[in-house]
Formats: C-alpha cells, structure tokens, sequence
C-alpha cells in the first residue's frame, strides 16, 4: 500500500471520528465545508477546462428550492423532490450550454450568459413570492426527526450525509479527471477547431461535463437546503453565490481534487471571522472581500492554495546537483 492510499485511510478515519468529538458549532461548520467543498468541486469540474460558469448560483437555487416546494405544497418527500431539482437544472444545463457550445460562445461571452441565467432564476424566486416567499424567504415544513422528510435534528446525521456526498463528488472529479473525456476537454481547452480537425465532438463533451456539474451543484445545493432549513434566494442564487463558488474554487485550487474543498474551508473561515469581527455593520463585508481577494488570487496565485504549495515543496529548478 503506497503513500497516498495510507493518507487517504487515515483522512477518512479522522473525518469518521470527528462528529463523536467536535461540538455542535464546529460541527456545524464542518457540515458546511464538506457541502460547499462538494459545490465547488462540481464547479471545477467545468472551470479546469476553461468552462468558467458565473452562473452556477442558479443550480444551486433550484436544487434548493424545488424539493422544498414540492414538500410543502404536495407533500412530496425530498428523496423523490431532490432528483426532480437535478434533473431541471440539467435542464437548465442543457438549455443554455447547447447554443452556446454550437454558436461557439466561448470565454467572458459564456461568462456572461451563465450570469444572466443566474439572476434569472434569482429574479424568479423573488417574483414568485406567494409561492417562494420571496425575498422573505421560506422554510420547508418541520416534522421532526423523519427520514420520510430528510430532516434530522441531530446534527450527525447530517455529517454522515454531507461525508457520504463529499466523498462521491472526489470519485467523480476523479472519473473525469482519469477519463479519456479529460484529454478531449484539455484539447478543447487548449484549441477547439484543432480538436475538432482530430475528431472530438466539441459540443457533446462540453455538454457532458456542464451537465454533469449542473446536476451536482444541484444535489449539494438541495442537501444544503434541507440542512439549513431555511431558503434565501441571496443565499442560495444570484451573482453573490456564483462569485462565492468561482472564488472558493480558484483559491483552494481547481485543478486539484482537494483544491475547492480547501477553498471551502478557507471561505468560511474567512466567512465566519468577518461576521465575528464586523458583525451587522458591514453587511457587505463577505463579497467585497471575496471579489478583492479573486482579483489578488488570479493575478499571484493563479493555480490556488494547492497549486502554491506544490510549487514551494517542488525543489527549484536549477538548484545544485548534491555532491557524490
């Protein structure tokens, strides 16, 4: 058993062992991590092919919201609401990224058209507010502890959920990442008229990796939601979340499997100490800080928290050869 296998065992024991000896907080927090660690990775998984979504908010809103819908207006439980929320905002996936892959709306172009639909279905939600609440919000209907309704008052619960769907977002990321689809993305990243020249279908791999990445922003956003209990559309759409999942993602490192979880841990860490040090006097404080920090990490740190670690632990090039 190689290196790595062993520090996977052993992460995984301590993740196993974490909710018997964290307290409830810090649980808590973990439980956010591992959400928007997963959300961030499914994001990655478009963004490290030059796929840069700005509108992956969206997801996360209907993932969120249609289960919730279905449950309090039809009785519906989540584990029949969650895969409808997946599959519309596939849809949505869909919708949007074939026109834009067959008219070739590549780079800030396609930027802008994931941000339309972003505030789209931000403007949707609040436009429906006798149905969603608005920009009130809304909370699904309590029942206590039910697997039928996926709420559980104990917060482990939760963890093992939110562990369990960590850990499938690494194994696809890892899929993708060990496929032959990501030789076909890289080429398409790199150049999509020579990549065509050789036979790859452009389009049918960007849709395949954009659906993909719909979808489970989709399953983390509805799981979030289900945890939180509350739904917010400025707290689960909009601009301000895609700018949190695009941040999150390039400063943990996106081209590397751990990388947007990091980035998850580093946010709300950043997230937290904000509100402790600021508390409600500067109510804007978290995304101006973010886009601030976007701004300093692309331009210094293009490859993320990762990428700069592997860079300082590689040995320097050019660097003496040791004596014999």
């Amino acid at each position: 058993m190689n290196r790595t296998a062993i520090a996977a065992l052993a992460g995984l024991a301590v993740l196993l062992a974490l909710p018997f000896v964290t307290p409830v907080y810090f649980l808590h927090l973990l439980i956010q991590v591992l959400l928007w660690g997963f959300i961030y990775t499914a994001w990655s998984m478009m963004g490290r092919f030059g796929l840069v979504s700005l509108g992956h908010g969206a997801f996360v809103g209907v993932g969120a919201y249609v289960p919730a819908l279905l449950w309090n207006y039809f009785d519906v439980t989540p584990w029949l609401g969650i895969p409808l929320g997946i599959a519309l905002s596939a849809l949505l996936g869909l919708i949007i990224g074939y026109p834009c892959f067959r008219l070739r709306v590549v780079g800030h172009y396609f930027a802008l058209v994931t941000l339309a639909l972003g505030q789209v279905v931000l403007l949707s939600i609040v436009a429906a507010r006798d149905i969603t609440g608005g920009s009130l919000g809304m909370t699904p209907r309590s029942i206590g502890h039910s697997w039928y309704a996926l709420q559980f008052p104990d917060k482990g619960y939760f963890y093992a959920i939110a562990l369990v769907i960590w850990l499938g977002g690494l194994f696809v990321w890892h899929w993708i990442d060990r496929g032959i689809g990501r030789e076909a993305l890289e080429a398409i990243s790199d150049d999509e008229d020579a990549a065509a020249a050789i036979g790859i279908d452009v389009t049918r791999e960007k849709l395949r990796v954009t659906i993909i990445s719909a979808a489970l922003t989709a399953l983390g956003g509805a799981v979030f939601g289900q945890y939180l209990m509350y739904l917010n559309p400025e707290t689960f759409s909009g601009i301000g979340v895609s700018l949190q999942i695009v941040f999150a993602a390039i400063a943990g490192g996106m081209y590397a499997m751990l990388g947007p979880t990091v980035g998850a841990l580093f946010t709300i860490a950043l997230t937290e100490g904000l509100r402790v040090w600021f508390g409600a006097s500067f109510v804007g404080a978290a995304n101006t800080i973010y886009g601030i920090l976007l701004i300093l990490f692309v331009i210094f740190m293009p490859r993320g928290i990762l990428g700069w670690l592997e860079t300082v632990r590689r040995p320097r090039a050019g660097a003496a050869a040791p004596a014999e």
